[in-house]
């Protein structure tokens, strides 16, 4: 994938050099390894910054909530599908948009690669289908295929759903993904295995809010964690508090999310919240045949009403 950052850069120079656009939102290197970030690129001069690999887990589509400007934008299969959820929910206009569509084939699990190895890491190349990781007294070479993060994985939807232009040419979609095995053996458990199973999950969180903060579709301009009249859930560690942002939040992205991962891949603690998403996923496809974020034609299920939608669950 990396071949493509100098397509990347070809097409946002030109477009910046055209005033097709006002900026171009892409990745720049990071300053430390595995977490390349964000970079606004206003001039064709600074678009020689933008890079693409394995480390472009970020999805830039949290950077386009309510803009005026004219915005290039890099997108990969999922913040694709974000941007569509952008556009639908009126976060964005389309004709706003200079959509630069990157075929991908996964993104590296950092925290994976990180519990592999005792030392600081200190680089961490990309060559082919290999990873390299470099620290102060060792160096290993590792199958990308073995530490790509989960939702990667799992996807198959990596050419992205939408484009104005193209940096590479678009991949096989993977077939035969089994997508929701994890939430139907959680589905499985007895009540009180499913309870002290989200005790141990959640058990490390701070409370910290990386996985708000880094979620394209947590853009309320005050989240219902900081209201205070009323106030819907405390602010201490207690594990109600903490089982309650969660499983609120994750209401929230209902029908919305694209198994992006950014929650996760933001998460310092390594929680693995996508469990709560997955199962959201999973019972939109279910019930309505619903999958977020491949259509600008159609409405979410949850945001309009048809008569034949399923009631079995009224009582």
């Amino acid at each position: 994938m990396i071949k493509y950052s100098d397509s990347i850069r070809e097409i946002s120079e030109r477009l910046l050099k055209e005033c097709r656009v006002d900026m171009v939102i892409g990745f720049r290197r990071g300053t430390v390894p595995m977490m390349n970030e964000p970079c606004f690129a206003k001039t064709p001069e600074e678009v020689q910054a933008f890079v693409w690999d394995s480390n472009c887990g970020i999805n830039l589509a949290n950077y386009l909530t309510d803009r005026k400007e004219k915005i290039g934008i890099v997108a990969k299969g999922c913040d694709s599908r974000n941007i569509v959820t952008h556009i639908i929910e009126n976060k964005i206009k389309r004709e706003q948009l200079v959509v630069i569509g990157v075929p991908c084939k996964g993104m590296i699990d950092k925290h994976n690669i990180a519990a592999r190895f005792g030392g600081e890491i200190l680089d961490v190349a990309e060559e082919s289908d290999q990873i390299i990781v470099k620290g102060h007294d060792f160096e290993e070479t590792l199958a990308k295929e073995d530490v790509l993060q989960e939702n990667c994985r799992l996807c198959i939807h990596r050419n992205p759903v939408i484009y104005d232009e193209l940096a590479g040419e678009l991949v096989d979609e993977q077939q035969d993904v089994d997508r929701y095995e994890e939430v139907r053996r959680i589905e499985a458990m007895a009540t009180d295995d499913k309870w002290a199973y989200f005790d141990d999950l959640l058990k490390n969180c701070i409370r910290c809010y990386a996985c708000r903060n880094a979620c394209p579709l947590c853009y309320c301009p005050t989240c219902f964690v900081d209201e205070s009249k009323p106030q819907w859930v405390g602010k201490s560690q207690d594990p109600i508090d903490i089982r309650t942002f969660h499983f609120l939040r994750a209401f929230h992205c209902a029908g919305r999310c694209t198994d992006c991962g950014a929650c996760q891949r933001a998460c310092p603690v390594g929680i693995n919240m996508r469990v709560f998403t997955k199962k959201l996923e999973k019972d939109c496809l279910d019930l309505f045949g619903w999958e977020a974020g491949l259509s600008l034609e159609s409405r979410p299920p949850l945001d309009f009403y048809r008569p034949d939608d399923p009631d079995d669950f009224i009582k």
